[in-house]
Order: structure tokens, then sequence, then C-alpha cells
């Protein structure tokens, strides 16, 4: 019997035959295993490929992996984790036998070369970056006493400067990468936190938002600085980026409990050198008019010590982090209590944090979820009491019974039962006749989930959900007769009492909303890695402003409830960025490395028609210690060459609906009366239709390089950034009831800069071990144009206003010099070397000097600033410090420059005078003179800390840290004013930078 289906599946079964017999042929096998930690827990996740090949995978949840389809023979087993040293383990395959390879371990990156840096949207190593992109380490970060996350990179990455607007808990600090790219929009770098990209433009109730986190839970912080990394980052990213990454538990760890407390002590290093009671009597006896005289008092009062105090600190944190069967998880709770130097001034801060990273579905999904929160209570005190120290009569007692709560002030000298409206307030006075209070609360969190999607190995989807809401609240409150805000003396049943006071309230919503979504894709390919990502993002920010009407005080208590000024409960402004954004990266054969990204922003900000702005960059690296003539090299560690385009937008200006015709409500101070009632008027806001986006096009060229076996490692960049089309604000002719000032595009600016870094492991040994770091930045930023039209007459905008008169600047923005230059008279000089009062240099030669002599001198930038630090471990020891330095800058000391005795014009007005007085022996005002433009260079010591590792303790469950350390050791500068770090140039009321003392304590589980 005949079975013709037989023939049918002949052929079909002799290739299958074929096809076996080949394989065996060819020796195709299995490759299996499990990758450990050092603590010997599976590792899920990890990417575990043949070389050479595109077999390979991912390891499961407890760490196992299966390559098939393995050709015989040896071959090198690749196994890469981010934050661990890749490993390659050779192997030999057999034909049709499933080979287990046993004793796979990963072990935590201990060069700068594997280590994972967090960049935007993803992380790479160190040896991989074409940017100009530095991390900092907890290691690595400033010790001591740290309120604010900023500070703990203070000086320790070559183009990042950050300074503190004095020594209040929770000051702000301005924050500058390479200077900055602007004139009047922000200059403030974006800063991402945990991929949640955070709005710090300000809160009522905080002088800080970036104080609402708490600095203990940071673990790294990354800093973007050219145009090749922050491109995709666009719109707001002219001016850096600061990635800040927060601590979490690991997969398969232990349960660890860590507790910390530092308890500190602050004081004032110096104040400002004014004269003492017994200097200002002999001054007015020599000089004095008989007005004069009589306003010399028998006290002798420091009224900066009647301020100051020595403040105290305690700062408490508790961590828990393990994981929880297959999800790791780390939960802290901190507790801050920070006095200020100045009397009634502290903070409270309480702040809490959760984090869950679990990796399900055999590591296929990995789910970050992140939230923080913070409550902090702040009690302002009057900082114009600073001021007022320095220039009150030290010869006046602080009190003396008077109607103004007991407090000395000063009368006006025709009408005694008046105040002297010219007059310095009593600075006691106006720190305890005040009441400034507030309540502030910031969450941030966010849901991260990324999933490797089964149709297509090395593609993965990634969705990001997160939030940033800000709410603050305050009361400020002035009884009746504080002669702060006194207005008049009346007469209420037979009793003299005062007429003023304060009672107002204020409060300010935040609501930043995020998602964003993107897809990710690698793969290699042969000797080449490609890397692709491309997604969307949604970012919405309200900001509702609240608007109370004024409670004027009543005696003691407040009155009534508050109610709403014309019936509105808020001021909601908001806007929109709606991006798209993409990057691609090429890895070829870890020598040639390839990036290129694009951003198209849109923002509610602008017209229709000029919503978008499109921000491409490009970069290319030559990793020369990759090729053979350097692979096996031992003195060349590291050698890399990297060259970057990119551009960045910028739209964030204070008016956020700058193309929109509008009217805008007068404050309630200037509203109209019609019969009993006050109404407010509307004004025509100035407004220009055709705003765009401000563009900064940056070009980068960096060398990455590392000697001795990475002993000697570091980068030197150079860039020169152009922006165009400035968002400047900049002076109209005046129309009928418009603003005389229009924000619009005008203008351009240059900034040209180097900057270096290096770090040597001077001892690396098994007791001993010695590293140093040192930083170097250099930049100089030139106004290349400031109007449209070419006008020669035009000197530039003045700005930098100053005390001591109505209206008067010190500082100009001029086509050909840096912003903010100083803008004086060129003073002279006697043959004793002491100042000319009125005399100044005629720089144009027409004979006469009047404004037209004044003349562009210094700017308050440095030159260079550096930054170095060391870290020194034997045995349990170690002694760690951080240098900070600015060379070259230059600050208008306007407390010096109100020292002058105004004989025969008193106004019943003696206060006191800085120390420059009995140098200078001026008479009258010499505010425009460069005589108080100073070098403000100098070098201070921010930290310095010793620590000791008591060991284990408590049957080595615990182990116990010692650390004390001192900030703000000393300075070193020839500046003779309080303290020489001053943002912007202009020092006229400074709250101390204290020096502090940290006794520190960690407990660990």
């Amino acid at each position: 019997m005949k079975h013709p289906y037989l023939a049918k599946l002949a052929l079909p079964l002799l290739c299958a035959g074929v096809s076996v017999s080949s394989a065996y042929a060819q020796g195709i096998g299995t490759v299996s295993g499990r990758v450990l930690d050092e603590k010997g827990e599976g590792m899920p996740g990890v990417t575990v490929l043949i070389e050479g090949t595109s077999l390979g995978g991912s390891t499961n949840s407890d760490g196992s992996f299966s390559i098939q389809n393995v050709p015989s023979g040896p071959h090198t087993l690749v196994m890469s984790f981010v934050g661990y040293t890749t490993k390659r383990q050779p192997i030999n395959v057999t034909a049709g036998q499933n080979t287990a390879v046993e004793n796979l371990s990963l072990a935590e990156n201990t060069t700068l070369l594997n280590e994972a840096v967090v960049i935007g949207y993803g992380t790479q190593r160190k040896q991989d970056l074409t940017g100009a992109v530095e991390q900092v380490s907890e290691r690595q970060f400033v010790k001591g006493q740290v309120t604010n996350p900023e500070q703990l990179v203070q000086g320790k990455v070559a183009g990042l400067q950050v300074t503190t607007g004095g020594g209040a808990p929770g000051a702000g600090s301005s924050i500058r990468i390479r200077g900055g790219s602007s004139l009047t929009a922000s200059n403030d770098p974006l800063i991402v936190i945990d991929g949640v990209p955070v709005d710090n433009r300000g809160l009522s109730g905080t002088s800080n938002p970036l104080s609402l986190i708490n600095p203990n839970d940071i673990e790294s912080i990354s800093v973007l600085k050219d145009a090749s990394s922050t491109a995709i980052y666009g719109s707001r990213a002219s001016n850096g980026v600061i990635l800040i990454t927060t601590k979490k538990g690991l997969q398969g760890e232990k349960l660890r409990v860590n507790v910390s407390s530092q308890n500190s002590v602050s004081k004032a290093r110096n104040e400002v050198d004014v004269l003492n009671a017994s200097e200002l009597r002999a001054v007015v006896a020599s000089i004095g008019n008989a007005q004069q005289k009589t306003l010399v008092g028998n006290a002798s009062t420091n009224w900066q010590n009647e301020i100051f105090r020595t403040a105290q600190t305690t700062d408490n944190n508790v961590s828990i982090s393990g994981s929880a069967g297959k999800v790791p998880f780390r939960v802290s709770g901190g507790y801050l209590d920070q006095e200020g130097l100045l009397l009634r001034n502290d903070l409270k801060r309480y702040t809490g944090s959760v984090g869950l990273n679990p990796v399900l579905l055999d590591g296929s999904l990995r789910v970050n979820v992140n939230v923080k929160g913070s409550i902090v209570d702040n009690n302002f005190s009057n900082q114009g009491a600073v001021g007022a120290a320095v220039y009150a009569n030290p010869t006046f007692p602080v009190y003396n019974g008077s109607i103004y709560g007991g407090y000395t002030e000063v009368l006006d000298p025709n009408n005694p039962s008046n105040l002297n409206t010219l007059a310095t307030r009593n600075p006691l006075g106006l720190i305890n006749q005040r009441r400034d209070r507030s309540t502030v609360k910031r969450s941030i969190g966010n849901i991260q989930l990324d999933y490797k999607l089964p149709f297509l190995e090395g593609l993965s989807a990634n969705l990001n959900l997160g939030y940033d809401i800000q709410r603050g609240r305050g009361t400020v409150f002035v009884p009746v007769q504080a002669a702060s805000d006194f207005n008049r003396v009346v007469t209420v049943n037979g009793a003299t009492v005062g007429q003023g006071g304060v009672n107002n309230e204020y409060a300010q919503d935040k609501n930043n909303k995020l998602l964003e979504a993107y897809l990710s894709y690698g793969r290699q390919f042969g000797v080449g890695r490609l890397d692709l990502l491309a997604g969307h993002s949604y970012q919405s920010f309200e900001d509702k402003n609240y608007v109370f009407a004024d409670r004027i005080a009543s005696g003691e208590v407040y009155t009534a409830a508050p109610t709403l000024l014309n019936g509105q409960n808020f001021r909601d402004p908001r806007y929109v960025l709606v991006s798209f954004f993409g990057r691609a990266n090429y890895n070829i054969n870890d020598k040639y490395l390839l990036t290129a990204t694009m951003r198209a922003d849109g923002s509610s900000r602008f017209l229709e028609s000029n919503r978008w702005g499109y921000f491409p960059s490009a970069a290319a690296a030559w990793r020369i210690k990759g090729e053979d003539f350097l692979k096996n090299s031992t003195a060349i560690s590291e050698l890399k060459l990297r060259v970057g385009y990119g551009q960045t937008g910028q739209q964030d200006i204070g008016d956020i609906y700058p193309y929109l015709a509008r009217y805008t409500p007068s404050e309630a101070s200037a509203q109209y009366q019609f019969g009993d009632e006050f109404t407010n008027t509307l004004r025509a806001a100035a407004y220009d239709r055709n705003i765009k986006w401000e563009t900064s096009t940056t070009y980068n060229a960096g060398l990455d390089y590392g000697f001795l076996d990475g002993r000697i490692s570091g980068a030197i960049d150079v860039y020169h950034r152009k922006t165009d089309d400035l968002l400047n604000n900049v002076f109209i002719p005046a129309l009928a009831n418009l603003s005389n000032k229009l924000t619009t595009n005008v203008g351009s600016l240059e900034n040209n800069g180097i900057e270096g870094s290096v770090n040597v492991d001077v001892v690396r040994g098994e007791k001993l071990n010695w590293t140093l770091n040192a930083n170097a930045t250099a930049y100089r930023v030139k106004i290349t144009q400031l109007t449209n039209a070419s006008d020669p007459s035009y000197l530039g905008d003045e700005t930098g206003g100053i005390s001591g008169g109505v209206g008067n600047n010190i500082q100009i923005n001029s086509v050909g010099y840096q912003p903010n230059a100083f803008y004086v008279f060129q003073q002279v000089y006697g043959a004793d070397g002491k100042p000319l009062e009125g005399v100044y240099v005629d720089r144009n030669g027409d004979g006469v000097v009047n404004v037209n002599d004044r003349y562009r001198y210094q700017s308050p930038a440095p030159r260079v600033s550096l930054g170095f630090g060391s870290n020194l471990n034997y045995g349990k020891a170690s002694l760690a410090f951080t240098l900070r330095s600015n060379i070259d800058n230059y600050v208008y000391n306007n407390v010096r420059s109100q020292a002058f005795f105004p004989v025969g014009a008193s106004n019943g007005v003696l206060g006191n005078f800085n120390r420059e007085l009995l140098v200078s022996n001026f008479t009258t005002s010499q505010l425009q003179s460069d005589y108080y433009i100073e070098n403000a260079s100098f070098l201070r010591m921010e930290n310095l800390t010793v620590g000791y590792n008591l060991g284990s303790i408590y049957n080595d469950k615990a182990n116990v840290n010692l650390s004390f350390a001192v900030q703000n050791l000393f300075v070193i500068t020839d500046y003779k004013g309080l303290d020489p770090e001053i943002f912007g140039g202009i020092d006229n009321n400074i709250y101390p930078r204290p020096r502090t003392f940290t006794l520190g304590l960690n407990i660990g589980f």
C-alpha cells in the first residue's frame, strides 16, 4: 500500500534533519548562571551578553539568566549593571549542553571611569559622557551643619558658583553655572529632583524654597553645564541643570537603621567696624555744630551686640532602609531647629520621605516611587535691624521709657511729640516689636514605571507622573506704639497713645504637575552600541497669590478676620510647557562616542506664532585610551577628547502674559476716593505681542584625563556661549497710562570661559588614604547689543540701586562691557594718599567734571573662582576640609560710602559712622566715587571636619561615628567690609555669615 502523504513529508523532514545535523555540527549550546552582589544576594536586571554577539538578556528577580543558541567554543560573558563594575568572565560552551557558570558576582564601582553618572532621563558611565557633566556623591559633600541642598556642593564643581544671601537660617542662595546667560530674565539653573523639575522661583513665607528639602536625604548631585548635555531639557536649560538624586533602598538589602544627630553653636565671625561712643563724642566735639552737640548722649551702646546672639542648632535624622521581600524601600524623618544670629530669628523644619523601588515581572518592570514632604515654621526677625545697628547713635541708651514701647527713639526737633522720620530706628525695637511668622509646606513626589517591552529586545517604555506642591502662609504684626510703623500721636480718654502698627496676612499656593512618557531602545550591533530615546513632556504651573485687605493693628490684639481685597480671593497666574524630545547615543568599541539631541518646547507665555522653540545639540568624543597604542598603558589610565554644540531656550520671566494687552489694578495705597469709598484704579500694562524665546548657543571642547591607574584624574573645558534675542526689560517712551518699561526681545551677550578640575589619590593603602581635589573657573561675559537701533549717544541702562540717597545707581549695562559694571567717578588723591573730597578726574577733558566723566570700572563677577578639598583617612580617624576662593571680584562698599560727617546740616539727626570717616574726613556724600569700589578677593575655609569611627558596639549590631566640624573657620581678604562674598556686588545690609561649631553623632544598626 502506497502512502502518498509520506512523499509530501519527505522534503520537510529532510530539511529538518539537515538543520539538526547542521546545528550539531556548529555546536550550539546554552549558558546559564546567577549573578550575585557583594552580599551574596541575587541581582535582578543585570545585563548579560556574549561578547561580540547580540546574544544575551537580563537577569530575573533572583539574579538568574539563561542564554540559548550560543555557538560552542570559548567566549567571554559580559555582565554590567549601573553603579557596578562591568565584569568579563571567560567561558567554554559545549555543543548540545547547558554550560552552568558559577561564582558570578558584581562589585560596586571603585573607579571614576565606571561610575554611573546621572544625566537627563537616565544614567551613563563616566567614560561614555560626551558633554560637560560633573557629579558629586555623598562622600564628597560639604560636611557640618548644612541647611540647604545647594550648600552641599559649594566649592566642589568647576563652573558652579553658590553664594548664600547671608547667614539667616534657610537664607536664599544665588546659584550660577558658568555665570548665567541672561540680563533680566532668570539666570537660575533648572533643578530636577528624582526626575521632577521643581519650581524655585520663590514662595511667600520662605526666603529659599530649596530649604524645604532635607540635605540628609540626598545621595548625589549632578551638574550639567554645556548645551550638549542640557539641551534635552530645552526651554529651561540655558543656565545649566542640577540633578538631585535621593537615597534609596537596595534589592536584597538587610534591614538597616541609621540615626544621626548634629548639635551646633554659631557666633558672628566679626562685626561692622563703626565708631564707638567715645570716638563719636570726640568727632562731634571737634567738628560738630551746636545742634549736633545736643544730640550726644551719655550712654555707651554697642548696637550690634544688642541684636546678635550666640545661636544654637540641633539637626536630627533617622532612616530605615532594606528590602521587604522583593520591594526595596527607604523611609526617613528629620527635625531641624536652627536659631539665627539675629534675635528672635529661627527656623524649625520637619521632613519625611518614602521611597519604594521594586523590580517586578522577572526584571521587566522597574518601579520607582518617591514622596518627600516638609513643614517649615519660620520666625523672621526684622533684618532692617542689621543696618540700623550700624548707623544707630551709640551714645543713646537702648531704653528711655518712651511711648514707643519704652525704646529710645529720635524725636523731631521742631515738634518733640513726633518721631524724626529721617533718623535710624532703635535696632532692638525693630526686632522685639515685630512678629513675622510663617508656616510653609512642600511635597515633591513621583511614580516612575520602566517596562521592558517583550516584543523587541532592548525596547523600554517609561512613564513618569510627578508633582511639586507648595503652600505658604504667614502673618506680620507690629503693635501700634512701635516706632517702625508709627504715624502720629493722638489723645484717647486723656491718654497719649500712638496711631499706627501693622496687622497683615499673606498666603500663596503653588501647584506643579508633571507628565512625561518616553521610549528608550538599546542594542549592541557588533562593535557598536546604539541607544535611542524619544518622549513627550507636559508640565503645568499654577501660582495662587491670595490678596488680603490690611488689618491695621489696634492695641496688642488682632482685629477681626481679614476681608479679601475687592472681593478677589486670589490672583491666579498659570502657565504650561509642552515638549517633545529625543536623543541618540552611538558608542563604537568604547572609543568613538556620538550624541545628538533635539527638544521642541511650547510655552503659553508666547503668542501661538512664537510659541514653539526648537533646541538641537550634537556632541562627539574620541576616547583615545581605547586605541591600541594606549589600551595597555599604565601611565595613562584615561584620555578622551570631547566637542559639543547646542542651543537652549529661555522663557522664565516675571510676567507670564507678556504678549497680552491687559489692565493691572493699583495697590491699596494708590486707590482713588469716591466720597467715603476708596476704589482701585486700572492701568494699561505695556506688552509686546511678538515677544519670543531667548536663545543661547554654546560651543564646548573638553579633555578628560587620568594618569597612574587613576591616581590623577580630571577634566578641562573651554566654551563659548552667545545669547540672542535677550528677554530684556527696557525703557520705552512714556505714554499715557502705560508703564515706562517693557519686556521684549532686545540685545545679545557673549560668555567665554575655561574651567578645570583635578583629583589626586596621594596615598592608597589599607590604613592610610589621602585624596585631594581642586577646581578652577575663569569666564568673562560681555554685552554685545542692547538696542535694535544704533545710537552712539546711548551709554546703557543704569542699575544697581544703593543706599544714601534717592534714585542713585552705581552700576550700568553697556555694550562692550560686562553686565553690572560699576559706573563711577575716578577719585583724585592728595600727596598724603588720602582722597580729596569732591575732586574727580575730568576724563573727557572738557574742563568740567560732571556726569559725563563717569566711567565703567570693574565688575562684581570674579575673574577666577577656585575650590580645593582634601579627605584624609587613617584607620578609624578622618580629616576633611573644603576651601573656596574668588579672585578679582569687586564690591561697592555702601557702608563705607555713607561715612561722612554732615557739618552744618543735621536735621536733628546724629547717627553713627563707619571707621572710614577717620580716614577720609569727608563732610559731604561722595556716593559715586570709585574710592568705594574694593577688590573683594578672598579665601574662605568653608568647612573643616574631624571624624572618628568608634567601631561596632552592642554585640556588633551597631556602628558609631563621631565628628566635629567648623564652618566658616576663617576668611582671608583685604576687603574692608563685613564679608567679601556679596552677590551682585553691593554691600549695604548683610546678615553676617556665622562661624559654626558642630558635634555630630551617627549610629548605624
